[in-house]
């Protein structure tokens, strides 16, 4: 078996390095793939360094660009490559244009897609993520899945139970891999070095990257006033090239700059940012990452958009969307600071994100599609049957996969009376509504 890794960005270099790794130590055949979506030094290329794990075998080099030209540079490169090294399977994570690149060129190529972190939604068609995300998913043959929420996702989209894997996320897996070299390692930034970050008091750590906040300047007003008042903290703030741009386009970035509680500081490397996000009271970010990891590492998170495609981190606990509005803003994070009993809910929130075992169940399940021919793309060769849609009570004891054999069927959704389930094979329908597909 050969799996091929498609790589882009720096998050999903962090979250494949487990699932990398993994492949590595079962000394199954592999191929990592690199879009250079993310070319700056600081921004990618030493994480795999960094992380331990081999530098990629292909790199495309396609650097930034408008999405259409950034897109169609990948799908040419990656073609390329798939047509020469002929993989079994090819993974992509998460919702970048390089997942989309990705997932299109291989399921055009018939060869099947894995997409690791699949299933999130958070239902604003503005987000190119969004779009990127939803793509990958009617492309792809596997669904790597970190909560049963984007589970019951896939499943009201009409995909079958049978494809999804509820594995957690790999982030989890990836924080505590590398949050051990980061400690083993001590901070190698020379501004974290010179702050004293050891000896610092209430660190707020910041990240700003996404248009939807970085390009308005209204929205950017709001933070930065909200920052202005939070002189109690000290607020670390690892900027965006593209976000410094922009705020010295609007005229912002010296007066930010210029607050003495406020540091502003080059992008870190992704060891140094996440022991700095460990040794954080409170994380101000736009980052969707950055909210998995904040509530794995036990640290409260204040995210500064109006949804969010990780909203078990909310209802977890760990995590309260507070848009751009400046109260929201400076409300939440004073009482973090001021009522100890808030603070520490918010940091013994439940993760959701699973115990750090993804990549095992990940590449488990690939495994055992390869041996029994499930990653084989070929035309049907039965002519199609007809079947009705139902929904019917269950009122017997009888298991999901005892019910799918006894009536020719496929359950898509399962309901308790209160709240949707995800139906696992051995799930015990009795007393539960289910909708299902009957062939005839």
């Amino acid at each position: 078996m050969k799996i091929a890794t498609i790589l882009g960005t720096r998050p999903e270099i962090i979250k494949m390095a487990p699932i990398i790794d993994e492949i590595s130590k079962r000394d199954i055949n592999q191929v990592v793939l690199h879009t250079g979506q993310h070319y700056d030094d600081e921004m990618s290329d030493t994480f795999f360094k960094d992380l331990e794990i081999p530098t990629p075998d292909y790199n495309i080099h396609v650097g930034s660009g408008t999405h259409g030209k950034q897109t169609g540079l990948m799908m040419e490169g990656i073609e390329e490559i798939l047509l020469d090294e002929k993989p079994d399977i090819v993974l992509v994570q998460g919702d970048t244009n390089a997942v989309l690149a990705g997932a299109l060129v291989a399921s055009k190529l018939h060869i099947a897609v894995g997409h690791v972190e699949s299933g999130l939604r958070s239902f604003d068609m503005t987000m190119p993520e969004e779009i990127n995300r939803r793509v990958a998913d009617v492309c792809s043959v596997m669904y790597f899945i970190p909560t049963e929420e984007s589970a019951i996702n896939l499943l009201a989209e009409g995909f079958s139970h049978k494809n999804l894997f509820i594995t957690g996320n790999t982030v989890v897996d990836a924080c505590f891999r590398h949050l051990e070299l980061a400690e083993k390692r001590g901070f190698e930034n020379e501004s974290l070095k010179s702050l004293d970050i050891e000896n610092m008091y209430n660190i707020l750590t910041l990240t700003m990257h996404r248009a939807e906040n970085v390009d308005v300047k209204e929205r950017v007003i709001d933070i930065i006033d909200a920052l202005k008042e939070l002189d109690d903290m000290n607020i670390i703030f690892p900027i965006h090239p593209r976000t410094k741009n922009t705020l010295e386009s609007f005229g912002l970035f010296d007066e930010l700059n210029n607050l003495e509680h406020v540091h502003v500081i080059k992008p870190l490397g992704y060891l140094d940012f996440l022991l700095l996000t460990s040794k954080s009271t409170l994380i101000l970010t736009d980052s969707g990452g950055l909210q998995e990891e904040a509530i794995t590492l036990n640290v409260p998170a204040l995210t500064l958009r109006y949804n969010t495609e990780r909203p078990e981190t909310v209802t977890a606990g760990g995590n309260i969307l507070v848009g751009t509005n400046k109260e929201a803003i400076l409300e939440n994070a004073r009482r973090i600071l001021s009522d100890k009993e808030f603070e520490d809910r918010m940091k013994n929130a439940p993760n959701p994100y699973g115990q750090g075992n993804a990549a095992k169940l990940t590449v488990d399940a690939i495994e055992r599609y390869y041996d029994e021919g499930l990653l084989d793309i070929k035309a049907p060769e039965d002519i199609m049957t007809s079947f009705t849609r139902k929904m019917a009570e269950i009122k017997e004891d009888i298991t999901v996969n005892e019910f799918e054999e006894k009536e020719n069927a496929l359950i898509h959704m399962v309901f308790d009376g209160e709240e949707m389930i995800f139906p696992n094979d051995e799930l015990n329908l009795n007393g539960m509504m289910i909708s299902y597909d009957k062939r005839e």
